[in-house]
């Protein structure tokens, strides 16, 4: 009986493992696209902020019209 419950054990802990590598590799695969989208955002950004200065900076940033 003994050997069957270490048995059940070792069955039941190599699931987990698999389980928590597949997790892993989901995390890993989750992130990379965080990055890159994260990059592609800041890309967005500068181009935006090259057509339109106005609508990307900050107000505290913006210099004031001529007519000031």
């Amino acid at each position: 009986m003994t050997e069957q419950r270490i048995t059940d054990l070792e069955i039941h802990l190599m699931h987990q493992e698999d389980t928590i590598q597949q997790l892993n590799e989901v995390v890993y695969l989750q992130q990379q696209q965080l990055d890159r989208l994260a990059a592609e955002v800041e890309l967005l950004k500068q181009q935006l902020q090259c057509m339109a200065p106005s609508t990307v900076r900050e107000p505290a940033d913006e210099e004031p019209p001529p007519h000031y």
